[in-house]
């Protein structure tokens, strides 16, 4: 990693739905948490900006038929104004959140400079309309709403709709693929879909040089990483809101990361979900920590 480090703190969380024992979910705690662990200071950013988010609320909304649709697109927005007003086209960006919807701010400021692919790893395909959500969790669709699925509110921020095209898309790591319905609508899309199976399959570093080549080939101006902690394996990262067993390793996430870190059209990534409610003493947390800085640092 060559490039300055910007890092973003977006502690928000009103994506999610909260659970019965929870006053809020604590995933809005991580940019703190991080930095406890020495992330930053380990990183040493040219600069660190930070947004604070609105007090948590579960605000169903009939016309969009999801959780909070006001509070998300007003944080949206000023995400997208802070990013936009500190760009450098020198300086890689690194997003702590928070929830997923976070990546809906990134998402129209980069549809502000040009024309950019996402490369969405996530244990969750994050791909369905706002009525296969039991949830009503924005966190839970956002890889739809970037892509243009859902209610014109959310996916049409200053008339931008798409964020991102389909075709410039690659989905990897779901590895909840149980519900046919629910994964049928990513496979049915124009979105690049690798889960967790076909992944493996295919090849860690394959698969981002796959997407690498397709930046290359359609001369886009860049691409962004979503990070879901969540895509990570139950036994080295359970303090996540919705667990599975299975998932990658960390020698699987160097091999996906490192050819994008590398690539000089990487604007940045994200990362997200990671609860230290769940990781009280850190024990998840620090290996995270090590792990990461490494991959960035190479």
């Amino acid at each position: 990693m060559r490039k300055e480090i910007n890092i973003f703190e977006f502690p928000f969380n009103l994506g999610l739905t909260k659970k019965k024992h929870e006053i809020e979910p604590g995933v809005k705690k991580l940019p703190d948490w991080l930095r406890k662990f020495d992330f930053h200071s380990q990183l040493d950013p040219k600069n660190i900006f930070r947004l604070e988010g609105p007090e948590y609320a579960m605000n169903f909304d009939q016309e969009t038929q999801v959780k909070n649709p006001i509070q998300i697109i007003e944080y949206a927005q000023k995400q997208s104004e802070l990013i936009l007003k500190n760009y450098d086209q020198n300086t890689f960006n690194i997003m702590i959140g928070g929830d997923c919807s976070i990546l809906i701010g990134t998402a129209v400021a980069l549809k502000t400079l040009g024309n950019f692919g996402l490369f969405y790893l996530d244990g969750h395909s994050d791909f369905i309309p706002p009525r296969l959500s039991l949830s009503g969790g924005v966190a839970g669709m956002d890889l739809a709403i970037v892509s243009g699925m859902g209610h014109e509110k959310l996916t049409n921020i200053n008339g931008f709709k798409p964020y991102f095209l389909e075709e410039n898309i690659f989905c990897v790591g779901n590895a909840e693929t149980d519900d046919e319905e629910y994964v049928s609508e990513v496979i049915n899309s124009d979105v690049h879909y690798y889960d967790l199976e076909n992944l493996r399959e295919n090849g860690f570093r394959k698969t981002s040089e796959n997407f690498l080549k397709m930046v290359q080939e359609k001369d886009l101006d860049g691409f962004f990483i979503h990070f879901d902690v969540d895509v990570l394996n139950d036994k080295i990262m359970p303090a996540v809101d919705s667990r599975m067993e299975d998932g990658i390793d960390y020698n699987n996430l160097k091999e996906i990361l490192i050819p994008l870190l590398e690539n000089t059209k990487c604007f940045g990534i994200e990362i997200t979900i990671l609860d230290p409610d769940y990781d009280t003493d850190g024990l998840y947390t620090k290996v995270f920590i090590e792990n990461l800085i490494q991959i960035i640092k190479l």
